[in-house]
């Protein structure tokens, strides 16, 4: 049966969740507008020429008024959450503002995300208003769906970017009481399929659904579960009873990259018990055939990106396009995991086909142009900790392709002339990458870009790359400079030998 096409405005589409549902409506078959205050964040989505951009202010009743023209489903994303004091009550002002606007424009029916609250706990302020945007939204003359979530797993999402910096970080903890609040965390594309149907659900449906995944567990539990799915050793915890919510938040802004104002509102959203008291949302959105998504498994998919092929700058700078648990461009700095880079340009004095030449056949015989007894050393204690070393060598001594082995890296792109990436398969407390890439200037200098990249494992992972990156300018300074020379000489005489 084909699902019939729906004019959608998707405010809050330059946030975590927002930004997700947009190509995910556009690949249902619906229509897109976007409602933002500033249309230049909108740019480098890999939808932005997709979609319709209706420039308003959430405050500003002409404005959304004309922002919701001709609209027949409304998604509710906004919040304030982390803007300090006063934010419940601006959060009810722009709900009662969009309502009204939306009746007012004839919107066939709003759709809401908000949070999994207790019935039987006094809730956070943070809590409490997103409950009220909900009840406002559901008492105003347009047909409202209210989808009420608790931790979303996903990269990106605040909540799981503070459990994924804890769980790392911190191998022993000092944890506060709300370590043991039970949570029922769902997947974000398990959120997305909900709020797509959403579009479709039966004319005049007004009510709310509680979702989440299958698992329940503590804060603790997803902790450790955490830890397991990326290898790292059981977390030790030492549960105190002093810890507060705005002492915790506090800490969590030290020892993640997590801000402060908005550590506390999500550890007060932690603190309560968050479990589904009904499934009812499957009467409208029938569960798929295998079923949610579980806590491991949205885990294993939100670490994609760092598994997958394609290594950006920093993880919030990659498309996306169908892979909701994905950073996106709009993300911030602090989301994705940590990535560590060390970056080195340089001039060439030679045409780009000889530097590439050069960059083409490095490693096996050739060598890394560098120290060769550091390569040497780090390949005999790559080889005692049970990894490859440099005896693989490599294939073909001029030529390579993607999945070609070259002592202990393997290729993983190599675009012809241009860039080569390798990534280590030697014994690391983390994810290594090596990128070599030939380019030219428009006066037609040629230019040599180096990255090395690392994702670290734990504390362990963090504490190698600081103990190695004073040795980095020897090593990699060295090799660039090694490089180039070699492509210098190559220019002059192409018969040169390019051994360093």
């Amino acid at each position: 049966m084909t699902t019939p096409t729906r004019r959608c405005l998707v405010t809050g589409a330059t946030g975590y969740v927002g930004g997700r549902l947009v190509p995910a409506l556009l690949a249902a078959g619906h229509e897109v507008r976007v409602m933002v205050r500033d249309p230049g964040r909108v740019r480098g989505h890999s939808w932005a020429d997709e979609v319709e951009v209706a420039e308003a202010d959430a405050t500003d009743p002409d404005a959304v008024r004309k922002a919701l023209s001709d609209v027949e489903i409304a998604y509710y994303l906004l919040h304030s959450i982390g803007s300090g004091t006063g934010f419940a009550d601006t959060e009810a002002d722009i709900a009662r503002t969009f309502a009204a606007a939306a009746a007012d424009a004839g919107v066939g029916r709003l759709v809401y995300l908000g949070g999994l609250s207790p019935q039987h706990e006094e809730l956070s302020t943070h809590m409490a208003s997103r409950q009220r945007v909900g009840e406002i939204l559901l008492e105003s003359p347009v047909p409202t769906v209210v989808l009420r979530a608790a931790v979303v797993i996903g990269s990106g999402s605040a909540s799981f970017e503070m459990l994924r910096h804890l769980t790392e970080r911190l191998p022993i903890m000092i944890t506060p009481k709300w370590v043991d609040s039970r949570l029922q965390p769902i997947a974000i594309r398990d959120v997305l399929r909900y709020l797509v149907d959403c579009a479709t659900m039966p004319t005049g449906l007004n009510r709310a659904f509680d979702v989440g995944g299958p698992d329940v567990l503590t804060y603790k539990e997803m902790m450790q579960r955490y830890a397991t799915v990326v290898g790292l050793r059981k977390r030790r915890m030492l549960r105190v009873p002093v810890l507060t919510p705005r002492l915790s938040s506090h800490w969590v802004g030290l020892v993640t990259p997590v801000p402060s104002g908005l550590a506390k509102p999500l550890v007060e959203s932690v603190r309560h018990t968050s479990v589904t008291s009904e499934h009812d949302i499957a009467d409208y959105v029938p569960d798929p055939p295998e079923g949610l998504v579980g806590f491991d498994r949205s885990v294993e998919l939100a670490l994609s990106r760092i598994q997958s092929l394609q290594v950006p700058t920093r993880w919030s700078s990659a498309s996306t396009a169908g892979a909701p648990s994905n950073p996106l461009p709009s993300d911030p700095d602090w989301a994705g995991g940590d990535l560590y880079v060390d970056e080195r340009s340089r001039e060439v004095d030679a045409p780009p086909a000889a530097l590439w030449r050069v960059v083409e056949g490095i490693g096996g015989e050739n060598g890394w142009y560098s120290f060769p007894l550091a390569w040497r050393v780090r390949g005999w204690l790559d080889r005692l900790s049970g990894g490859p070393g440099l005896r693989r060598g490599r294939r073909d001594p001029r030529d390579l392709v993607v999945g070609d082995v070259l002592d202990f890296w393997r290729v993983e792109e190599a675009d012809d002339g241009r860039m080569l990436r390798l990534r280590a398969e030697m014994r690391l407390p983390g994810l290594a990458w090596l990128e070599l890439e030939v380019g030219s200037t428009d006066g037609g200098t040629t230019t040599f870009h180096q990255r090395a990249l690392f994702h670290p494992r734990g504390v362990l992972g963090r504490l190698y790359w600081w103990s190695v990156y004073p040795f980095h300018g020897i090593v990699f300074g060295s090799m660039q400079r090694n490089v180039a020379r070699a492509a210098e000489r190559l220019a002059t005489d192409p018969a040169a030998d390019l051994r360093p």
